[in-house]
C-alpha cells in the first residue's frame, strides 16, 4: 500500500491526475474508439462530420471510462489480491473508494447528457445501456458466479458498435448488428488467452473464468468455435451489400491467420503443453491486431467501391 499515513487528497497532483486516468483504463478504451469510428465511415459510406466524431468519442471515452471507474470500486476487494491488478488506484490507495465511486457516477451521468444533447437520444440510451450493462450484470452478477461471465458480460463491449452507427444515422440496420456479433463472438476468444495465463489469480479470488474450472483443452476448444463463428459472421457484410471487395479480402486473410493461430492453440493443448510453451498469449495479442484491421478495413471499403 502507498504512504498509508496520508489522506488520497494529499498525494502529489501529476501523481492524482494519473491515478484518476488510470480509473478509466484507457488502452481498453481505445479498442472500444477503434470499433466506434470506422462504422461512422460505413453509415456515412464516407467521412462523416468531424465534430460529430469528437463527440462521440468523447461521449464514449467518458462513458466507458465511468464504467470502468465503476468496476474497479466494486472489485476493489479482488484487485487487492490479484497480481496484475496490484497497482490500481484503489488498491495503492492513491484514490479512496468514496473518491471512485463518485467520479464514476459523474462520468455516467455527464456522458449521457453529452450524447443526449449534442449527438441524439438513440446513442445516449445505447451509451448508458452499455455502461449498466457492464457495471451491473457483468461485474456485480455474472463475473464471480459463472464461468460464462465474459461470453455474455462481453455484451457490454459490442455496443460501441452500435452507438458508432445510431450517432450518424439516428436509426439502426443490419450492419451494425453483424459488426456487433462479429465483436460477440470475438470477446471470449480474445479474453481466454489472457484468462489462461493469469488463471492463478482468478482461482485465487475465486472467480470462476473458464481457464480456472476447465481444462485448458476444453478452452481452446472453446476457443476454436467461437472463432470459427465470428470469422463467418465477418463475412456477411459483403453479400448483404454494405461492404466490397477491399472489406472482403482483409476480413478473409485477417480471420485465415486468426485461425490458425486458434488451431495452434488448441494443438498445443492436446498436447498437453504447458507454461510459456502453450503461447496463450500469441492469440491475445493478435486478436487486437485483428480487429483492428478488421475495422480499418470497414472505414476504408467506402472509399474504394
Amino acid at each position: 500500500m502507498l504512504g498509508t499515513d496520508q489522506s488520497p487528497a494529499h498525494r502529489p497532483f501529476g501523481a492524482r491526475v494519473k491515478a484518476f486516468v488510470a480509473l478509466t483504463k484507457p488502452r481498453i478504451i481505445e479498442l472500444l474508439l477503434i470499433t466506434t469510428v470506422p462504422v461512422m465511415f460505413l453509415a456515412e459510406q464516407g467521412v462523416p462530420d468531424l465534430t460529430l466524431v469528437l463527440l462521440t468519442c468523447l461521449g464514449g471515452y467518458m462513458s466507458a471510462g465511468g464504467a470502468n471507474a465503476l468496476n474497479m470500486y466494486i472489485d476493489r476487494d479482488i484487485d487487492a489480491l490479484m497480481d496484475r491488478t496490484s497497482q490500481r488506484p484503489l488498491v495503492t490507495g492513491m484514490v479512496s473508494p468514496r473518491e471512485c465511486l463518485a467520479f464514476g457516477i459523474t462520468l455516467a451521468i455527464t456522458s449521457t447528457l453529452l450524447f443526449g444533447l449534442t449527438v441524439n437520444w438513440l446513442s445516449a440510451w445505447l451509451s448508458l445501456g452499455a455502461l449498466l450493462f457492464y457495471v451491473v450484470v457483468y461485474t456485480m452478477i455474472l463475473k464471480r458466479r459463472t464461468s460464462q461471465n465474459i461470453v455474455w458480460g462481453g455484451i457490454a463491449g459490442c455496443l460501441p458498435v452500435l452507438i458508432g452507427w445510431s450517432s450518424v444515422t439516428n436509426s439502426m440496420s443490419w450492419a451494425p448488428i453483424i459488426l456487433f456479433l462479429v465483436m460477440f463472438f470475438w470477446t471470449p476468444p480474445h479474453y481466454w488467452p489472457l484468462s489462461m495465463k493469469v488463471k492463478e489469480d482468478y482461482a485465487r479470488v475465486g472467480v470462476p473464468m473458464l481457464p480456472v474450472v476447465a481444462s485448458n483443452k476444453v478452452v481452446a476448444k472453446q476457443i476454436v468455435i467461437y472463432s470459427w463463428v465470428m470469422v463467418a459472421v465477418s463475412l456477411l457484410l459483403t453479400p448483404l451489400g454494405y461492404t466490397g471487395w477491399f472489406y472482403t479480402s482483409v476480413a478473409l486473410l485477417a480471420g485465415g491467420f486468426w485461425l490458425w493461430e486458434a488451431h495452434g492453440l488448441q494443438n498445443r493443448a492436446k498436447a498437453e503443453v504447458t507454461g510459456a510453451k502453450l503461447k496463450e498469449m500469441r492469440l491475445f495479442h493478435w486478436s487486437i491486431t485483428y480487429v483492428s484491421l478488421l475495422f480499418v478495413a470497414v472505414a476504408v471499403d467506402p472509399f474504394l467501391r
